[in-house]
């Protein structure tokens, strides 16, 4: 250890300052602190490799949002000359990349006018009409992605066609829906949809269960991933909360 703070002791201060900066604004477990602080240079170097690295796609995130305009603003010439299916559904997903659900879903609208049947397409089509609230609109299309592919986005399509039931009031096919999901899938957001519509219903213990499930994963994932889940930790641990034990 002696000889390796010796080695990296020129940058000793560079490695300290970054690894105490990322530290601040992250804030990951309390116990990194004390390897940046009482293990020196190494230490640095170590929580920097093993924390802070993963964050360097947030940069490269920047730079792919630079690039998809860049293809956007191409892509919107090109398809005033040649609006054919294959365009739209290339225009759709750049929309849909960079949040814009209401012009994804107009592209995709005129592939599929456009003779296009692509699974995605439908899929895409699926998930932008939720995100603009349009649970009706969005059943026919995921139901078509299930009879096509019933494992499609890893069994994402299966959790959400059943959030749409929900949304729309028929929570019985919801719920069954919801069953063959989780019988196949481990994905929170699935987990949480379903936990919320059995909560509802007075599935208390079911609820809890799952929502549980959610948690437990948090011990086990990497800083990186327990980051892009923050959110249904957040729910869940809400959940539990407000749910009789």
């Amino acid at each position: 250890m002696g000889m390796l703070n010796y080695l990296l002791y020129p940058f000793g201060i560079a490695l300290e300052v970054l690894a105490i900066i990322h530290f601040i604004r992250r804030r990951p477990e309390t116990f990194w602190l004390y390897i940046i602080v009482f293990l020196g240079p190494v230490g640095c170097l170590v929580y920097l490799v093993v924390v802070a690295a993963p964050d360097l796609g947030v940069l490269n995130n920047s730079f792919s949002d630079m690039n998809r305009r860049k293809r956007i603003s191409a892509l919107e010439v090109i398809v005033e000359d040649n609006p054919s299916a294959g365009n739209y559904e290339d225009l759709g997903e750049l929309y849909f990349d960079e949040g814009n659900f209401a012009a994804a879903r107009a592209a995709f609208d005129k592939a599929i006018a456009g003779r296009s049947d692509t699974t995605e397409t439908f899929y895409r089509r699926g998930l932008c009409a939720l995100q603009l609230n349009d649970a009706a609109a969005a059943i026919p299309d995921l139901e078509r992605v299930l009879e096509e592919d019933p494992a499609h986005d890893f069994h994402r399509a299966q959790g959400l066609l059943a959030q749409a039931y929900v949304l729309t009031g028929e929570k019985q096919k919801a719920a069954e829906v919801f069953e063959q999901a989780v019988a196949r899938s481990t994905l929170s957001e699935t987990y949480m949809n379903f936990a919320d519509l059995l909560a509802s219903q007075g599935r208390h213990a079911e609820a809890r269960q799952l929502a549980q499930k959610v948690l437990n994963k948090e011990r086990t994932m990497p800083n990186y991933l327990r980051r892009r889940e923050q959110t249904w930790f957040q729910r869940a641990g809400e959940l539990l909360k407000r749910l009789p034990a």
